[in-house]
């Protein structure tokens, strides 16, 4: 037996249907479509996701994940740690010096100071929020926490 002499088994293989060839194909004219209605249209049929009229799926869903508070203040965090590397015992820590500083990077944002790390100087904190370990920190270590102008 010789690589040529391979066939594929008897009724295997199945020609393709050419349609719309002309009459004597016995697909020609409407193509095997029918005559007139939705199907028989170029274009014709329904839609992926279509539903029957039923309201689909994916319009169903919400365009976007989650809920997204218009109200939402972003505040910049700053550790206590870092304002133990930057400053100096007896400075005032506000938007300002934290910007000259290069902590943050504007002064229109909001700060926030958190708790992580140790404290040892005593700053006078000035910010829009200082969470409550980090209150406790910066008073055990002498320094106050004062509100922002």
């Amino acid at each position: 037996m010789q690589l040529n002499d391979l066939r594929p088994a008897e009724g295997s293989r199945k020609n393709r249907k050419r349609i719309g060839r002309g009459n004597s194909s016995g697909h020609g004219t409407t193509a095997g479509r029918g005559t007139k209605g939705q199907l028989s249209r170029s274009g014709g049929g329904k839609g992926a996701g279509f539903e029957g009229g039923q309201q689909p799926l994916a319009m169903r869903l919400p365009k976007l994940p989650g809920f997204r508070n218009p109200n939402r203040v972003e505040y910049a965090p700053v550790n206590v740690d870092r304002l133990q590397e930057v400053f100096e015992d007896g400075d005032t820590v506000d938007a300002e010096s934290l910007v000259a500083k290069g902590v943050i990077k504007h002064t229109y944002v909001p700060v926030k100071v958190l708790g992580d790390g140790e404290l040892t100087k005593k700053l006078t904190v000035k910010v829009d929020k200082v969470s409550a370990s980090a209150k406790i920190k910066i008073e055990a270590a002498g320094g106050k926490v004062e509100p922002a102008c």
